[in-house]
């Protein structure tokens, strides 16, 4: 009888090691090496190894301007009734996508895919739900509760990747959902469910279930404590679209984003609020993230950002307090900290602010992640506010990237964010200068409340001097 060997590997990265280590070298985390027994599997490992058929298919290669490309049944997407999620996913699901959804637990993730199960039903689309973690009853107790009901919707309980191929050959989905991949198994690997091996290799058959038979199938992925999806990073490279589902449990918004999309832009984003009765459509963002936003506050600044394909109306809150610390402290939340530290050495240089014996605090409400340099005068202008004691028009809005040699740089989509913010009711607005240019066809109710900046420097005249333009030469230059 041979003689069994087993190896080390990293349950964060995959590095592999003959022996066990308490740090790892690739990644640097510590106590992730886990044994694993080595074993030999079928040498015709790959996605395209689904059927008793596929070693009989032929191999063929074709042309990139053959006909099949630009027929209509290869193009078309399945939309799944649920706006945001098909805005996330670039206008739908495409018939034999990859698809992996991460998020902290209980963040709502399932709860996401049986809502979007019944929006399937509704167009006559069969379903499988394959739950590796709940019984067939806790499925659909709370699929129950949700509303969730279709005639083409079929639920399962299985983690034995045999016995899920089986359900799919059965039902013969158009969509599958599993839920989740780390609870799935292969028996021929002698490791735990959620190991690297068993993630790796389950996912790597059920990207060939995925591609062959064109059923699009939804993976649900567990996240470590840092947040990322647990498992090998060869998984987010081998699904189509990575979705990561993030909020508060304790709050009742949730943002799901698309942080890879083969099918889509990335980075779009979809907002929902969690009910009593499941996950609820915002289809206003911008008027949610304002809702509890009181008028004339020191220290709160009104942002147009862009997020994806759309502008979203976000509050930048900042406060500045006396530290009793030697190194005061800097905290961030939704914004770069990096980014922070700039921000306050240009304001410091500038503007000849005190702010190195201060306590800075700079929050983006709603749990969003602005991550885009348009923010940088929004956040500015918030401690600016805050560290004068000033209040800002409630009924401005800004955006503006800072230099560190305190210019004012333009941003992209400027019209955009003026007319989304014009039309939530804002009647003042601070801009780039060097946007102008790019704004002489925009409606003139708009540009006749506009100031334009140039350089931080200009930033307390024009802020607090009830936002008038710059200068009367400027606000005489016709478009």
């Amino acid at each position: 009888m041979a003689k069994t060997r087993s190896k080390f590997i990293c349950q964060s990265c995959g590095a592999q090691s003959p022996k066990w280590q308490g740090k790892c070298p690739e990644c640097g985390e510590w106590n992730s090496f886990q044994e694993e027994v080595e074993q030999k599997l079928d040498n015709r490992r790959g996605w395209n190894i689904t059927g008793s058929d596929s070693d009989r298919r032929p191999l063929e290669a074709h042309r990139l301007s053959e006909d099949f490309v630009s027929d209509k049944s290869h193009n078309v997407r399945f939309s799944t009734n649920i706006l945001e999620l098909d805005r996330t996913l670039g206008g739908g699901i495409v018939p034999g996508s990859f698809i992996l959804l991460g998020g902290d637990p209980g963040i709502g993730k399932s709860t996401l895919l049986l809502q979007m199960c019944a929006g399937l039903s509704s167009q006559k689309l069969k379903v499988l739900y394959v739950s590796g973690e709940e019984s067939v009853q806790q499925t659909m107790m709370r699929a129950h509760r949700l509303k969730a009901h279709g005639d083409n919707i079929f639920i399962g309980s299985e983690s034995n990747i045999d016995s899920i191929f089986q359900l799919a050959q059965k039902v013969q989905p158009n969509v599958m959902i599993v839920d989740s991949i780390q609870s799935v198994y292969m028996s021929e690997i002698p490791s735990a469910p959620g190991t690297v091996s068993q993630v790796r290799e389950c996912s790597n058959k059920l990207l060939g279930l995925a591609k062959t038979n064109g059923i699009s199938i939804f993976l649900i992925g567990h996240v470590t404590k840092e947040g990322n999806i647990a498992g090998p990073k060869v998984l987010e490279h081998m699904v189509d679209t990575v979705l990561s589902f993030e909020g508060d449990v304790h709050h009742h918004f949730r943002i799901l984003r698309a942080l890879k999309n083969r099918f889509g832009t990335t980075n779009e984003l979809g907002v929902f609020q969690m009910v009593a009765q499941g996950l609820k459509e915002v289809s206003n963002p911008s008027e949610m993230f304002l809702e509890e936003r009181s008028s004339n506050l020191q220290g709160s600044a009104v942002l147009a950002s862009i997020e994806g394909s759309r502008a979203i109306l976000c509050e930048v809150q900042a406060l500045t307090n006396s530290s009793p610390l030697p190194m005061p402290r800097r905290t961030a939340i939704g914004f770069d900290v990096q980014r922070a530290h700039l921000i306050l050495a240009v304001l410091d240089k500038h503007l000849n602010l005190d702010l190195a014996h201060r306590d800075v605090f700079v929050n983006i409400v709603g749990g969003l992640k602005i991550q885009e340099p348009a923010v940088d005068l929004a956040v500015a202008c918030a401690i600016f506010s805050s560290y004068l004691n000033q209040e800002i028009p409630s009924d401005l809005c800004l955006f503006g990237e800072i230099g560190l040699t305190g210019e004012i740089r333009g941003v992209i989509a400027a019209e955009q964010r003026l007319k989304e913010a014009y039309k939530l009711g804002f009647k003042r607005f601070i801009v780039p200068y060097s946007n102008k240019k790019h704004l002489q066809d925009l409606d003139k109710n708009i540009l006749s409340q506009v100031s334009w900046i140039k350089n931080i420097k200009e930033l307390k005249n024009i802020l607090f001097n009830k936002t008038k333009r710059i200068d009367q030469k400027e606000s005489e230059l016709s478009f």
